[in-house]
């Protein structure tokens, strides 16, 4: 990285821009193939699922380049027979590479740091059985240190189970001796670590699905890649089963990779975000300006897959997103979003402009008439020196959709004491029964509307259209359906109105 003036600007220069680690990464393993294929064919290259996983309900949101290919870790699917989901043909080679977008939503809360975000890229190489961990070493030593010209720290591999010393043996998993004697071979003074299943076992995305064994390389005290030994098929209890093919399920994220490379303290000093942080008011502290940085290409990327905000599930989510970037009213959203696109467009030629722009609007403006009724609530419940109550955050935010953030920002402007871990902590536990409760609801249901036809099921489905209709007459026609849960045993209705109801 050097600064060079440019039209008289003094501009950032990057001596290997974010686009030509991608290229460079697809060219190394489309020109590699596997022991299996005689290392004659290369890997072939597949185009980024969408963030909405397909066929897969155990997450929200793709969060790591192997979901898309699951059912060949697991032998469902013969990458050489069976059609792809998203392609709608077969892969027709047992190994690939992919640059895929990714989203983790634990990550929202520690976004404007110096390492955390919320949507990112995954850099990955894959086998199903065309190689093993050798080549899987041998490619990513090679890539590394040859074609990036890096140095590596060291390298941490699977140390095994606790030692149990009445079996005289690990007990579970055993230790990954295989990897560390190809990593001994590929560098006999590589220093190698090794640590347990916190930190080199890698999976499943969501409850079950394929894991195992992982090394990781470590570049300027960075882990840099992670490269995943899919021996094993976690159960939603936790067991573990052999699986009969071993799989090889790599990722590197791109955004760290580009710290390490363009040799700059911060992913947000990279040039996947640079662009977009000098579009950004100059009055803006640091982290705010990382965090809409951050915020708004995920915004892009989440519209233009076809979501769409809500106070559900991966629609709250981008809610979220959005309404916690609106209060920064200095922030030309018009302006930085193009920008965005733009930016991305030419790698993933599916981002649309218009849509985002379109569907951001639409939500900003009803941000702006729920935050100010929320805020009248607010002020009515509360006063100078009081508690921002859980109870309150949440009702605010299921009557107005208002995010937790705003509404902690909201109370500390009014000096109101904010316990913000404890807040956060009860938030998301009625989110999170709130979410059970409309689920348990939802699947109960079938094409007549109710959970069984049982007398006293009717007798409550009929008093839940009475209830409505007393409390549209009673608090107003603005009153709305959130929810509801009708059963033999109980009627409950979810609905908004602005104020507390009293007697």
């Amino acid at each position: 990285m050097k600064k060079d003036l440019f039209f008289g600007k003094l501009v950032t220069v990057f001596m290997i821009t974010s686009q030509e680690l991608r290229q460079k990464f697809l060219n190394f393993f489309s020109a590699k193939g596997g022991s299996a294929s005689g290392g004659k064919r290369g890997h072939t290259i597949v185009p980024s699922s969408s963030l909405v996983p397909e066929n897969d309900p155990s997450v929200l949101l793709t969060t790591a380049g192997m979901q898309q290919f699951k059912p060949y870790f697991t032998g469902a699917a013969d990458p050489l027979k069976d059609n792809h989901l998203s392609l709608g043909h077969p892969l027709g080679n047992k190994n690939v590479v992919s640059i895929q977008k990714s989203f983790r939503t634990s990550d929202i809360d520690e976004v404007g740091d110096d390492t955390h975000l919320t949507f990112f890229e995954m850099l990955g190489n894959f086998s199903f059985g065309g190689y093993g961990k050798k080549e899987a070493i041998e490619y990513a030593h090679e890539f590394i240190t040859k074609i990036l010209g890096l140095k590596i720290d060291y390298v941490s591999v699977f140390g095994g189970e606790p030692f149990d010393s009445a079996q005289g043996k690990s007990v579970g998993v055993p230790p990954d001796l295989e990897s560390e004697e190809i990593w001994k071979q590929v560098d006999d003074e590589l220093e190698i670590k090794k640590a347990g299943r916190t930190d080199n076992f890698w999976g499943p995305t969501g409850d079950q699905g394929p894991c195992g064994p992982t090394t990781e390389i470590y570049v300027d005290g960075v882990e840099v890649w992670n490269i995943v030994f899919n021996e094993y098929y976690q159960q939603p209890d936790k067991t573990l089963t052999k699986l009969d093919n071993m799989g090889v399920d790599t990722g590197m994220g791109l955004e760290r990779l580009a710290a390490v490379v363009q040799k700059v303290p911060a992913i947000y000093e990279t040039d996947l975000f640079a662009p977009i942080i000098d579009e950004l008011p100059a009055n803006l502290e640091n982290e705010d300006k990382r965090i809409v940085a951050d915020h708004l290409r995920a915004i892009c990327f989440l519209v233009s897959d076809g979501v769409r905000p809500s106070n559900k599930e991966v629609g709250y989510i981008l809610r979220r997103l959005m309404r916690r970037v609106m209060i920064y009213d200095k922030v030309d959203f018009k302006k930085i979003l193009p920008v965005i696109v733009n930016q991305y467009r030419d790698f993933y030629d599916g981002l649309n402009a218009d849509l985002v722009r379109a569907t951001f609007e639409d939500e900003q403006n009803k941000f702006n008439k729920a935050l100010a009724d929320g805020l009248k609530t607010f002020d009515k419940r509360t006063s100078q020196g009081d508690k921002l109550e859980d109870g309150l955050a949440f009702d605010l935010f299921s009557s107005y959709g208002l995010p937790v953030e705003v509404i902690v920002a909201s109370a500390r402007k009014r000096n109101i004491d904010v316990d913000e871990k404890e807040l956060f902590k009860k938030f998301n536990e009625r989110l999170a029964k709130h979410q059970k409760l409309s689920k348990t609801a939802s699947a109960g249901m079938f094409k007549g509307g109710l959970v069984d036809h049982e007398p006293q099921t009717i007798k409550h489905h009929t008093a839940h259209h009475l209830l409505l209709a007393a409390l549209r007459q009673v608090l107003g026609n603005h009153v709305l359906q959130r929810g509801s849960n009708v059963s033999s045993e109980r009627l409950r209705i979810d609905f908004s109105h602005p104020e507390k109801v009293t007697a």
